[in-house]
């Protein structure tokens, strides 16, 4: 096991800073404290070097060392999580999600959420196509009509048992809104795996081609995981759908 020279880090970096982030990321879901040995090993650092980063985190109550000698995470992880929840604003991250799709896509692109028996249409981007989706912010839909509705039926832990919910990471639809529309849909997380909303993209049916869905549908995931990444949830269900993708191709 080497240890990396003060000077080798990551441009514009601090060393120190970025190992002692390293210990902080050491720790996975369900782990409850870690011991030194699997720190060392998780980070590949010299136990030396963990141990005086430690020193440091347990005093800013980053880290604290339990009685037995391992460690777990600390009470302000808890408090900066509180203040980043607190000043997460959706119309701070989804309006350039839904802008990048378009550019990408040429198709309209939404996101919405679920009021009662219906969807609203919180932000929208529309194509830059004269034939398009004339879908509107504000408007609201039927929860039974169209992807984005699905997807909030689908994967919200309240309406489907987790044993039920669909393998497939996104749900395609094509006339049920409006005929000869075609739209697809993924869901976007938040912190505890909460359902914050439907990321769709939406437009002719024409559009939405076999041959054209597998990169529609790979942009889609991708935009999906980088908002639930931003919003506060984890994106490991995305990483293991997007692999299963490419295994199958």
């Amino acid at each position: 096991m080497s240890e990396e020279p003060e000077s080798d880090t990551k441009a514009g970096g601090v060393a120190a800073v970025e190992r002692a982030i390293a210990i902080l990321n050491a720790f996975h879901a369900g782990d409850s404290s870690l011991s030194l040995n699997e720190i060392a090993r998780r980070t590949k650092m010299y136990k030396s070097t963990i141990l005086r980063l430690l020193t440091s985190l347990v005093q800013e109550h980053c880290i604290v060392r339990l009685d037995d000698g391992t460690y777990q995470l600390g009470s302000m992880l808890l408090h900066w999580g509180g203040l980043y929840q607190s000043a997460l604003r959706l119309d701070d991250h989804v309006p350039p999600i839904l802008r990048r799709l378009v550019q990408e896509t040429e198709e309209g692109a939404s996101f919405f959420t679920r009021e009662g028996d219906h969807r609203v249409c919180l932000f929208r981007v529309d194509s830059p196509r004269s034939i398009r989706d004339h879908i509107r912010t504000g408007d609201l839909v039927p929860l039974d009509k169209g992807a984005a509705g699905r997807v909030l039926t689908a994967f919200d832990p309240s309406m489907t048992p987790a044993s039920r919910m669909p393998e497939q990471p996104y749900i395609i639809t094509v006339g049920e809104r409006e005929p000869d529309i075609a739209a697809i849909a993924a869901p976007v997380f938040g912190p505890q795996k909460n359902l914050r909303g439907a990321l769709a993209l939406s437009g002719p049916a024409a559009r939405f081609s076999a041959e054209l869905l597998p990169s529609m549908s790979a942009r889609l995931l991708a935009a999906a995981a980088d908002l639930t990444r931003r919003l506060g949830g984890d994106t490991a269900a995305f990483d293991t759908w997007q692999e299963k993708t490419r295994s199958a191709a």
